[in-house]
């Protein structure tokens, strides 16, 4: 057996507010749609459609979404008593981490300074719609003591 890929499915509350979110903040390219028919998947947004699901990538990251209700329908698990987003949160090992934090502070005021790490990475964290936390690192040297 061998794993070959994680893909993290973050449970949202809004579909296209969550699209707009990743593509216009941090830069993610709309993957695939599955509107609430469920009877196909659509590749650009349609106005005139309610989405459930969508998929998207940046680089060698993928991430999914996926409304709660469809998610709790999708899941046959006891997972009523949990909640939506709050504690969730998602890290991304990539290069050149200021030349991103660039790009995306004037975006949103959901946004960390980059700072270093006593583990040895230069990170920030942007809080999406939902408040999931997604932290942005990139390894660096760390001074000996």
């Amino acid at each position: 057996m061998k794993l070959k890929k994680l893909t993290p499915n973050l449970i949202v509350s809004d579909i296209p507010q969550t699209v707009n979110f990743y593509e216009s903040v941090l830069g993610f390219e709309l993957k695939m749609l599955v509107p609430d028919t469920q009877d196909g998947m659509d590749v650009k947004m349609d106005a005139s459609k309610t989405y459930v699901y969508a998929q998207m990538a940046k680089d060698e990251v993928e991430l999914m979404f996926q409304r709660e209700d469809s998610f709790r329908e999708d899941i046959p698990l006891s997972i009523k008593e949990l909640s939506m987003g709050g504690l969730s949160a998602i890290y991304i090992e990539m290069s050149s981490v200021d030349d991103f934090y660039a790009e995306v502070k004037g975006k949103t005021e959901n946004v960390t300074e980059p700072k270093n790490s006593w583990y040895g990475m230069r990170e920030f964290f942007v809080k999406d719609p939902d408040g999931c936390v997604i932290a942005f690192g990139e390894q660096v040297e760390v001074e000996a003591s």
